[in-house]
C-alpha cells in the first residue's frame, strides 16, 4: 500500500494525537514580558498507576520513500515526541479494528512536535535526518505498555 506524506496540521492530526506549535496567540506573556507560554497544548494520558516519565531518544535517521512494516500502540498511556533539532520527521499513524487499518502518513514542520493519543496505532520514531533526538514524554509504570504488529503488507511512504 502506498501512503502520500502530507503535511502535519492539528485538524488532520486530531483523531489519533496533538500537534505541539506554538501556532495562535500565547496563552500568557510570562518571565518579565520575556517569554510566550502556549499552555496546555497535549492531552496527556498516563492510565490508572502510572507517571509521567521523560526520556531521550536517539534514532538512526530514514528517507523516502520510506517502508513502513511495523506499528505499534501504548494501551495505559500516551506518548510524546519533542524533537531536539529543527529537521521534519515522519509520523505515520493508523486507525483501530483489531490491528491498524487506514493509515496515514504525516511531515512535520520546524517546530512541530506532536502527542499520540494511548492506544493509538503509530509507526516507529522516523527522523529524517541527522540527528535523530528527541525528547519523549510517556508513561512509567509496571504493566506492559506495548504492543507491536508487523505488516503482512507494508506501507510504502512517499513524498
Amino acid at each position: 500500500m502506498k501512503l502520500q506524506a502530507k503535511s502535519l496540521t492539528a485538524e488532520a492530526f486530531a483523531p489519533f494525537g496533538d500537534v505541539l506549535d506554538i501556532t495562535g496567540a500565547p496563552d500568557k506573556i510570562i518571565n518579565a514580558g520575556f517569554c510566550e507560554r502556549y499552555h496546555d497544548r497535549a492531552r496527556m494520558d498516563f492510565g490508572a498507576g502510572g507517571r509521567a516519565g521523560i526520556s531521550l531518544f536517539n534514532a538512526q535517521p530514514r528517507e523516502l520513500p520510506y517502508q513502513c512494516d511495523l506499528m505499534e500502540r501504548h494501551p495505559d498511556g500516551s506518548q510524546a515526541f519533542v524533537p531536539m533539532s529543527e529537521h521534519p520527521f515522519l509520523v505515520i499513524v493508523a486507525e483501530d479494528d483489531a490491528g491498524p487499518v487506514n493509515p496515514r502518513a504525516f511531515l512535520t514542520a520546524p517546530g512541530q512536535g506532536i502527542n499520540i493519543l494511548r492506544n493509538t496505532w503509530h509507526g516507529v520514531l522516523t527522523p529524517l535526518h541527522a540527528p535523530g533526538l528527541f525528547c519523549v514524554i510517556d508513561r512509567i509504570g509496571d504493566t506492559v505498555n506495548l504492543e507491536e504488529i508487523v505488516l503482512e503488507i507494508p506501507y510504502l511512504v512517499v513524498n
